[in-house]
């Protein structure tokens, strides 16, 4: 798989080995995040759905609902976003869909914090670069009521 060399790549680029498919890196990384961040970023954090393969009245309808062809698998709002796409720890045995490396540039360029992350460890070390980057102080998260107000 080729990187190209305006995107950040987080993860071992010589490990070749075994490792868990896509899939179970990026539930992992969601599972880290919610754990680690359970009022803030576990509850933005998304995984926009684009992969499934449809029929195409589907996939028109779908698109003209706003799905986003190639968007990334780990998108997280804010200023500026977080944007990351995940394959595999070894990145031989995974490959670019169409038009990820597309959506990834076209975030890049309004500003968006963008990477690959070979694998959950990777993600969480995107993650705390992004923090590190663009957050002065490290997230606190208040405690959210019910109906959205902030409890004290």
């Amino acid at each position: 798989m080729k990187f190209p060399n305006w995107l950040a790549v987080y993860g071992d680029l010589t490990y070749r080995g075994q490792c868990p498919r896509e899939a179970i890196e990026q539930i992992t990384a969601f599972n880290r995040i919610r754990g680690a961040y359970p009022d803030t970023l576990g509850v933005i954090a998304l995984h926009p759905r684009n992969e499934a393969k449809r029929s195409h009245h589907k996939a028109r309808r779908e698109k003209a609902e706003g799905m986003a062809p190639g968007a990334s698998d780990l998108i997280i709002p804010g200023a500026p976003a977080f944007v990351c796409e995940i394959k595999r720890r070894d990145h031989t045995k995974s490959q670019w869909e169409d038009h990820q490396q597309d959506y990834l540039w076209a975030a890049r360029q309004q500003g968006t914090f963008v990477c690959v992350a070979l694998g959950a460890d990777a993600v969480m070390e995107a993650l705390y670069a992004w923090l590190d980057t663009h957050h002065e102080s490290p997230l606190q998260s208040p405690h959210i009521a019910h109906g959205g107000e902030k409890c004290s």
